[in-house]
């Protein structure tokens, strides 16, 4: 049976494409690749958002292009939104991929191996549309007891900076009763935490003209015996309506956390960007949800360095970051993509200035993370004991959590009364700008999700699965 690794940029729905991708292999009779071996097959799953992408895809696969010529029957698969993208053009810069597919049809990845293989030619199929919902596909998730769900894929939006609609496709949405019966199927096998994705996740509705669709289903969520956790991702401020502010305060099971991609502080930037929202409306949003959920914490993106964006631009930004208070912000260098009206723009800034701006930045959000975790010292939260999110210090005792706000919680673990899965509440001693740490478990609750962690980590025995490439120069050399 040959062995497969997947290589995965990007946002949470190419993560979950990539399970699905995982999925699919293994039905087909692929196995995963284990840690320390030579995978048959590397896929990499790839994002188009910004240009280190393809610098990072394109380096990677010149890594690979020795063993390829060594051993002809290793192959190499190209997926995701940079092959919707560069389509023939991946095929001409490294020709020794085998298979190149899209993002609206993943399902053919194996028949596309396989005919590469019996042909020894290269396989380029990309649809231009979406042919079958992809939660239709096998999914071979990364954890036990926390999962990614789909409620549409597409976007309807027109950000000016922003070629993921081209790649996606328009906004297709689920049907609610199919989105229900996959939760409650997951619950079933032990999950207790799902995240709800889309690329615009509270537009969903407006394939069906349901406006209230999403506040709906969030309340569905509510009503699910044994589901501890319900998370949602991306939302867009234009969409944000006072009812999903009402599910997530009245919804026991939802999250008092909410990721808001604020972009730019300055309306004019906001304006070219074709965001359709303004500073003020973002900062009403803000205050609707604290004033219905005081103990809410709130994330948020921004870019720096939009074309256009003067020193005024970018200080109106940092004063919106500072009434803000986010708990954390993922802060990005503008990054041109061709193909889309941003990339045209004139007044592009200079990488040096976007540099020093993001630096800032950066600076700047990090000491207001650290304030807001040290407003959390002494008082006793809950967390989701992770299996994923690994220390890399020498402290085997600690171990990581989640907290109901999304924090992430280092704690005392010595007593080993807590598994992976389990629900802990503890006491928050220190903080930090990107995390918080606490002592030993006041209580600890023992969940289905521990159960069917321990036996998924059964099922694996001592196998170590290679998660990604650690290693891609040993990949060249072995």
């Amino acid at each position: 049976m040959p062995t497969f690794v997947v290589e995965t940029y990007g946002c949470q729905m190419n993560v979950h494409d990539s399970e699905r991708i995982t999925g699919l292999l293994l039905e087909a009779g692929y196995t995963q690749a284990l840690a320390d071996t030579q995978p048959d097959l590397v896929v990499f799953n790839t994002c188009a958002v910004r240009e280190n992408a393809d610098n990072k895809l394109y380096g990677n696969l010149s890594f690979l292009a020795p063993r390829k010529k060594r051993d002809p029957n290793f192959q190499i698969a190209v997926g995701g939104c940079m092959a919707q993208k560069d389509k023939d053009l991946i095929i001409k810069k490294a020709p020794y991929v085998d298979v190149v597919f899209g993002t609206h049809n993943i399902g053919s990845l194996p028949v596309l191996l396989e005919r590469s293989r019996v042909e020894e030619a290269s396989q380029v199929e990309i649809k231009e549309s979406l042919e079958h919902f992809p939660s239709t596909l096998p999914v071979k998730r990364d954890s036990a007891f926390s999962a990614w769900v789909s409620v549409s894929v597409g976007c309807n939006n027109t950000c000016t900076f922003c070629i993921v609609p081209t790649l996606r496709g328009i906004e297709k949405d689920r049907p609610a009763h199919e989105i229900m019966q996959e939760i409650r199927a997951l619950v079933d096998q032990g999950v207790i935490e799902i995240t709800l994705l889309g690329q615009n996740v509270n537009a969903y509705g407006v394939d069906f003209g349901d406006r209230l669709a999403f506040s709906k289903l969030l309340k569905e969520c509510g009503k699910v015996e044994g589901l501890e956790r319900v998370r949602f991702m991306s939302p867009h401020p234009r969409d944000f309506t006072d009812d999903v502010i009402e599910a997530m305060a009245e919804t026991k099971n939802v999250m008092p956390h909410l990721h808001m991609p604020l972009q730019s502080g300055s309306d004019k930037i906001l304006q070219s960007m074709r965001r359709s929202y303004r500073r003020d409306r973002y900062l009403g949003i803000l205050e609707k949800v604290r004033d219905a959920i005081p103990h809410a914490a709130i994330t948020t993106d921004i870019i720096v360095g939009f074309p256009g964006e003067s020193d005024a631009d970018f200080e109106q930004t940092i004063d919106l970051v500072k009434q803000a208070n986010f708990s954390a912000a993922y802060t990005f260098q503008y990054s041109k993509r061709p193909g889309t009206p941003a990339a045209t723009m004139p007044d592009q800034v200079t990488t040096e200035v976007m540099s020093e701006r993001y630096n800032q930045l950066h600076k700047i959000q990090q000491e207001i993370s650290k304030n807001e975790n040290v407003k959390m010292i002494g008082k006793r939260v809950q967390l989701l004991v992770s299996s994923h999110e690994g220390r890399h210090d020498l402290d085997l005792n600690r171990v990581n959590g989640r907290s109901a706000d999304f924090r992430l919680t280092h704690f005392d673990n010595s007593a080993k009364r807590a598994r992976p899965g389990d629900l802990v509440e503890v006491v928050v001693t220190e903080a930090f700008a990107n995390h918080i740490v606490a002592g030993q478990p006041v209580s600890v609750k023992k969940t289905r999700g521990a159960e069917a962690h321990a036996a998924w980590m059964e099922d694996k025995g001592d196998q170590k699965i290679l998660l990604g490439i650690p290693s891609l120069a040993s990949l060249k050399t072995l």
